[in-house]
């Protein structure tokens, strides 16, 4: 069994940072049932349920499986329930009443468990407690910033492996295959968590020569090459090949904690349009990390890039062809592959020190081949600092 656990000053720190929020706000006890929200807050991912009161302890119930949930928990009061029907009673039991407003994470909850939430909780209002439950999260503290630069560890070693393993007539999806394998040996876990549900939080994306030049590949992490059109994911059965641009992107995870990275390679030698290009989104990446600072909005950071890529001549290939170009250059991360706030136009959120980032900005050349650079940085009271340990440059194999 992996010992990995959360420490218990760390749940109890989180639990009076969600408490805040809901007192603030008006929300007199919340209901978590997310499997990530669950963790973050409890210290399993067990089959359960948490109730946060606005003040006092939390209780926990467990469906399945209770002896591993009070090992891994540090909370005290946990209890195992054959059904959600008995919640309502054992908070009474144990509270004295039911809340008045009593929060559930509506960004998640599909409607039709919604629906028999609100008949089992007979309370006088329902309310939304998700942004609450993101505004604590978005925070990372010391803990959380050292279990994604273990996570970070992890995917260092995996470029590493890509670097001495690639070579040409390998497809995509082989070249994927074994550096994945190499990347599950070291505790990647392989499943990532996005809380869209219409995100393919897809691990790994090969993207060589033309394949990287498909309209539609910068759009998101469902729209990579891809092996058919039932899922439009990752690679395809294409051979890398030598001099050519290839572009791997890994998204990985560690004990819940992700790592997002991009990075070009090449096979002997990158032809020289590829080879500027490459070295353009390095310098928008570095140049959005000079400005990074507390206060500074998301938006502004995407404006910014923005103009650099048009100084460096890049306006029209820069993160799309025209009629088909993204609108963000960046994510949250953290125990979700994207959270909250997303780096792109118009976005007012304000950066704060504690923050994670996934930064990426990328060119599409239609039909050609793509380039682009993604790393993981931390917001400090003073600026930036990556948390990503790959090397910011392009890999001549």
């Amino acid at each position: 069994m992996n010992t990995f656990k959360v420490p218990a000053d760390e749940i109890r720190r989180r639990q009076l940072e969600i408490q805040k929020q809901l007192q603030t706000n008006g929300i007199d006890g919340l209901v978590i049932v997310q499997r990530v929200d669950l963790f973050y807050f409890s210290g399993t991912a067990q089959n359960g349920f948490l109730y946060m009161p606005a003040d006092g302890p939390p209780l926990l119930f467990i469906k399945q499986y209770f002896p591993r949930a009070r090992n891994e928990s540090p909370l005290e009061h946990i209890r195992e329930i054959k059904s959600i029907k008995e919640i309502p009673g054992r908070i009474t039991d144990f509270y004295g009443k039911l809340p008045d407003v009593l929060g559930f994470e509506l960004d998640v909850v599909p409607v039709n468990d919604f629906n028999f939430y609100q008949r089992l909780f007979t309370v006088k209002k329902i309310a939304d407690g998700s942004p609450y439950i993101l505004n604590v999260r978005k925070i990372k503290s010391d803990w959380e910033i050292m279990q994604i630069e273990k996570t970070a560890e992890m995917t260092y070693k995996t470029f590493d492996y890509m670097k001495n393993s690639i070579r040409p007539g390998l497809t995509e999806m082989e070249f994927a295959g074994m550096f994945e394998t190499f990347a599950r040996k070291l505790g990647h876990a392989a499943k990532l968590r996005a809380r869209d549900y219409q995100t393919e939080a897809y691990p790994w994306h090969v993207l060589s020569g033309e394949n990287g030049g498909k309209v539609g590949v910068l759009e998101s992490p469902a729209s990579g090459a891809g092996t058919s059109a039932a899922f439009p994911c990752g690679g395809g059965h294409k051979r890398l090949v030598p001099h050519e641009p290839i572009m791997v992107d890994l998204a990985s995870v560690l004990n819940g904690y992700h790592l997002d990275e991009t990075r070009m390679f090449a096979i002997g030698a990158l032809p020289d349009k590829a080879l500027k290009a490459s070295r353009a989104v390095i310098d928008i990446h570095n140049s959005v990390l000079e400005q990074v600072k507390p206060g500074i909005t998301a938006g502004e950071l995407f404006d910014h890039a923005h103009k650099r890529a048009e100084v460096l001549g890049y306006r029209e290939p820069y993160l799309g062809p025209p009629g088909y170009k993204v609108n963000f250059i960046g994510h949250g991360i953290g125990l979700e592959l994207i959270e909250p706030p997303i780096i792109a136009e118009g976005k007012k959120d304000f950066l704060e020190p504690g923050m994670t980032f996934a930064l990426e900005p990328k060119m599409n050349f239609k039909d050609e081949f793509a380039a682009g650079i993604e790393s993981v940085f931390l917001v400090t009271e003073k600026g930036a600092r990556l948390l990503s340990k790959v090397a910011v440059e392009i890999f001549i194999c």
